[in-house]
This record gives structure tokens, sequence and C-alpha cells, in this order.
């Protein structure tokens, strides 16, 4: 099993709430230490992804720079758009979203947390 670990430097609270509601899923937080989550997992679509605020491994920069590239397929257009809409307001478009020969949309984003996103809707 493979599962994806994101580390947050501090703002992992944040990233939760902002995961929940973009993914209507809910965080397992299991372990807090002062104001820090240290250990916490949610399913983003289906998928198990780990969470914490780990200072010395995560993206602080909000850069390409070594960054973990998350690719979530959606079935419909209409579910992408309402995804991204949670996301929108403090994102950077890398790739905008247009329709390709293997998508009916698809873009890359990173969002205010610096974890780089591919959006893309099954054809």
């Amino acid at each position: 099993m493979l599962i994806p670990v994101l580390h947050f430097c501090g703002d992992c609270a944040n990233a939760i709430a902002l995961y929940e509601k973009a993914f209507n899923s809910k965080a397992d937080i299991d372990y807090k230490n002062d104001n820090e989550i240290r250990w916490a997992e949610m399913l983003i679509c289906g998928q198990k992804v780990f969470l914490n605020d780990r200072h010395d491994l995560g993206n602080k920069n909000r850069t390409l720079d070594g960054t973990t590239h998350l690719m979530v397929t959606f079935n419909t257009v209409d579910e992408l758009l309402a995804c991204y809409e949670v996301f929108k307001d403090k994102s950077k478009i890398i790739d905008p979203f247009a329709e390709a020969p293997y998508s009916k949309l698809c873009g890359n984003f990173i969002d205010d947390f610096g974890v780089l996103w591919m959006f893309f809707v099954v054809r």
C-alpha cells in the first residue's frame, strides 16, 4: 500500500479545514502536541492521506521545488469545478484548466499550503 504524506509547516489545521470542505471528507486527528498536529489522516477521493505539521519537510516557499504532485480524477466537469471553487481564491495556477485529448478538463495548481494538484476529468 502506498500512502501520501503531506507536511504543512504549522498550517496543517488550516489545510485540513480546506480539504474537508473541498473533498467532503473528515480528518481523523490522532496526535497533537501543543498546537501542532503531529499525525492526522483522511480519505481524499477514496485514497488515505496522512497529514502533519512537520516544519523540516514541508514546502515552506509554496513553490514547485520538491513538491509532491497529487492527481484527482473526477467523473464530470461540474464535479471538478465545484471542488476547485473551494481552492481557487488562494491557489496559483500552473497549467490553466482546459480540454485535452485525454481529458474533458484538466489543470494543475498549487494550493495555499504548497501542495501541487492536478484535477482531471476522465474521458
